[in-house]
């Protein structure tokens, strides 16, 4: 079985700031907090993990929070860039605090994004291209590493396309496809594509 450790980077907020929506277009770097989020990360999976292949999205939140976990790790892997990790588009609610997105597009539109994968009016999650790319890239992983873990650093929007692409129950699991930051998911994959979750929105001991 190939294992997927789906990490979402750290803070980019600091305590009393009040969140944003932030995706694609808005690169923030990790906050003090996010940087000892990342550090933590580093120190759960040191010894446990040995990561065969990592990867992040091209944003300086998720690269830095890559950087923290494999510079704890023995025999690091390249830190390669994959845009299939990117985080969405928010569009009109870029930047927007959450009260503002809420008054906009409704609550049961956030519901049905966090519960059922489906992108509000006005956001451009990219399903048309995530979903047959997830599918193509955890082929060639099965493939070229089918006893090996892979480290998958990137956002919120984005990580939840993992479960959508191969088996959208898994959601019954966890309740919905939100995964905090800073914690992990853990997928096991096999060959026929057929996915087992094990973990969603772990975070270190």
């Amino acid at each position: 079985m190939t294992r997927l450790y789906i990490v979402r980077h750290g803070n980019t907020f600091e305590a009393g700031e009040t969140p944003r929506r932030i995706g694609a277009a808005t690169d923030l770097p990790l906050t003090t907090t996010g940087v000892a989020q990342a550090e933590a990360l580093g120190q759960h999976f040191a010894g446990r993990v040995a990561f065969a292949r990592a990867f992040s999205s091209p944003l300086r939140r998720t690269r830095s929070t890559a950087e923290a976990i494999l510079a704890r790790q023995v025999h690091p892997p390249l830190l390669e860039t994959l845009t299939l990790l990117t985080e969405i588009d928010h569009g009109p609610d870029e930047n927007r605090t959450e009260d503002e997105v809420v008054a906009r597009i409704g609550g049961s539109a956030i519901a049905l994004w966090d519960e059922k994968g489906i992108a509000p009016d006005g956001w451009n999650a990219g399903a048309d291209w995530r979903l047959p790319g997830w599918r193509d890239f955890a082929a060639s992983l099965c493939a070229e590493h089918p006893d090996d873990a892979i480290l998958l650093v990137t956002s919120n929007g984005a990580a939840r396309f993992a479960l959508l692409a191969f088996d959208s129950k898994s959601v019954d699991k966890i309740g919905n496809y939100k995964l905090r930051t800073a914690s992990y998911a853990l997928i096991e994959l096999d060959c026929d594509r057929r996915i087992r979750l094990l973990d969603w929105g772990r975070r270190p001991d």
